[in-house]
């Protein structure tokens, strides 16, 4: 039997870890509209003391702007706050090309700015002979930019992007991502990008190092980048079920994947979150229990969070000492009663 990996607290989330590092579409908000328990959470979370950045992998925009729409949406922002995969990806071609060179720029104003800050020549062709290419998301972007992308890497000019998420959350539903738009080049190409967004671990430490945190806390909502990114950069992370993974995602995740803490939304940062217990072969939480019985999974008693947090020490419990899990009989578990 192992330890389950989802960890407790006496306190409140806020309370425990002094920065909060929250991603932002499925966290903050959906598209043009903040999700409700938002701005009041985040407002409460910084009256008790806990500094906030928000850490994206959207690239496409600059931390002013990004900082004038969650202020709109009612969560006060300044542009310190804000920690780009633009900015990121900045800094990882910085490690590896040298400052002054022709830089091949495919992405929005967010990310032509933080290369430019870094003190390369920007160039929107091939023809220019780039030393190297970075790609970032940008809703405009078409075939010619990917074109010219293929033609300078063949080239030989290194190849970079600021993520590699396959989707984004928009009003309409999920939307092809960055990494989809990678996966033209990367085709074509035949080069795998090095990548500076979640799920790699610079952009949370660098956002940690800016609000001058020593506990920090990653928010996100999705396993593959958030969650991963924050196992990755060595620092607990809460999964919260408004944007991409849901409860069973969360139930069947590889152990790299898997949060430190489960909350319905930003709400969640105003709780204290009991740590899970095994006892009798039942892992409780609060006044819940979950266990894995020749493969299916048990879930009685306590609230409903309860409930998918004890399930999810239950089915990682099992899944790590080789225990079969039936996923078709996985019960339905709603986040709210």
């Amino acid at each position: 039997m192992t330890e389950s990996r989802l960890l407790g607290t006496d306190v409140p989330l806020r309370e425990a870890f002094d920065a909060a590092l929250v991603d932002l579409d499925g966290v903050a908000y959906k598209g043009r509209n903040a999700i409700p328990t938002a701005p009041p959470a985040l407002e409460a979370a910084r009256a008790a003391g806990m500094h906030v950045v928000f850490v994206t992998n959207n690239a496409s925009r600059e931390p002013e702007t990004v900082a004038d729409h969650l202020s709109e949406l009612g969560i006060p922002c300044a542009p310190g706050e804000v920690m780009t995969a633009a900015q990121a990806g900045a800094e990882l071609l910085a490690e590896h090309v040298p400052a002054g060179e022709k830089v091949l720029v495919i992405g929005g104003a967010g990310l032509h700015t933080a290369v430019g800050a870094k003190g390369y020549a920007i160039v929107a062709s091939a023809e220019d002979e780039p030393a190297a290419v970075i790609q970032g998301f940008a809703p405009d972007l078409g075939w010619s930019h990917f074109a010219e992308a293929t033609y300078a890497i063949a080239a030989g000019a290194r190849y970079f992007a600021t993520n590699l998420d396959l989707t984004l959350p928009t009003e309409r539903g999920m939307a092809p991502g960055n990494g989809s738009l990678v996966g033209v080049v990367r085709t074509a190409t035949g080069v795998d990008p090095l990548a500076a967004g979640k799920p790699e671990p610079a952009m949370l430490r660098l956002a940690a190092r800016k609000a001058g945190a020593e506990r920090p806390l990653m928010i996100g909502d999705r396993l593959d980048t958030d969650l991963k990114g924050a196992r990755a950069a060595g620092m607990p992370g809460l999964l919260v079920l408004t944007g991409v993974s849901g409860v069973r995602d969360t139930i069947l995740a590889a152990p790299g994947e898997r949060p430190a803490f489960i909350g319905a939304d930003l709400g969640t940062l105003a709780e204290v979150h009991p740590e899970p217990v095994v006892a009798d072969h039942w892992w409780h939480v609060g006044e819940a229990r979950s266990r894995v019985t020749e493969g299916h999974l048990l879930v009685d008693g306590g609230s409903p969070m309860d409930r998918i947090r004890a399930a999810c020490a239950a089915a990682w419990d099992a899944a790590d000492a080789g225990a079969r899990i039936d996923v078709e009989t996985l019960p339905h578990l709603p986040v709210a009663s």
